[in-house]
């Protein structure tokens, strides 16, 4: 089977102002020939001017997350469609950060995968335990099943990845050695070709949380490692792309 094309990913988060596309033009300048996709995902605010920004570059532009309806009495939330129409190509869905701040349930993330399909956005499904699962021995138990619970059939042939970010480790300095990455990305696997067969090999399963240039090869080099997640490094151009360049 195919192995899937490394997916470089930044989550800019609550950051970011217009000033700061400078960085992202930065990134789009340095990249290269690389063979590896890369996307930026910044505040809402940000998307369209930023996608007329990297028109043309190798840098994909993403959202942070997106409501399960396209329409509606919803103050404040961004529809799928609304990031679609802005130029976003993919979208950040079930982070942790909103899984426990808002309450997010694993089906409510699966309705907002099937939000973004249906305008044509490639989602990356955050998948995580906190340091209480895992000292517990359940970080496996609770990985696959927000895997089965948040990625719907529909997503069979679709283009999607999956992002494993110990709760633990966002934000921490904190980050699980490599066995640790290897076991829980290889259930991940073992998942994804139980749900959707061996087509599921060519999904990047990316890694994220305290992802940095001082760690990122090693990381990236783990088995079944394909790409990463990245936050705070994500928001200054060299060292995002000393990540993109360690794959």
């Amino acid at each position: 089977m195919k192995s899937p094309t490394p997916l470089i990913a930044g989550n800019w988060k609550m950051n970011g102002l217009a000033n700061s596309l400078a960085e992202a033009k930065a990134v789009a300048q340095g990249v290269g020939a690389t063979q590896v996709r890369v996307a930026i995902c910044p505040p809402s605010i940000l998307i369209a001017q930023m996608s007329e920004a990297l028109a043309g570059s190798k840098v994909l532009v993403g959202g942070q997350d997106a409501h399960a309806d396209d329409t509606g009495a919803f103050t404040g939330d961004i529809s799928a469609e609304m990031l679609a129409d802005a130029g976003a190509k993919l979208v950040i869905l079930g982070h942790s950060e909103r899984r426990d701040a808002y309450r997010e349930s694993d089906a409510l993330v699966a309705k907002k995968v099937l939000a973004a399909l249906r305008h044509g956005l490639e989602p990356i499904i955050c998948v995580g335990e906190t340091l209480e699962q895992r000292n517990a021995g359940k970080a496996l138990e609770v990985v696959t099943g927000q895997v089965r619970g948040s990625l719907p059939a529909e997503l069979k042939g679709k283009a999607f990845a999956v992002a494993y970010e110990p709760v633990w480790a966002i934000g921490t300095g904190l980050t699980p050695n490599n066995p640790q990455i290897e076991e829980v990305h290889g259930a991940i696997r073992e998942t994804l070709k139980a749900m959707f067969g061996e087509e599921a090999e060519v999904v990047p399963i990316l890694y994220g949380g305290s992802v940095k240039p001082s760690n990122a090869a090693e990381i990236l080099h783990a088995r079944e490692v394909g790409g990463a997640l990245v936050g705070g490094a994500s928001l200054k151009a060299a060292d995002f792309l000393a990540i993109i360049q360690a794959v």
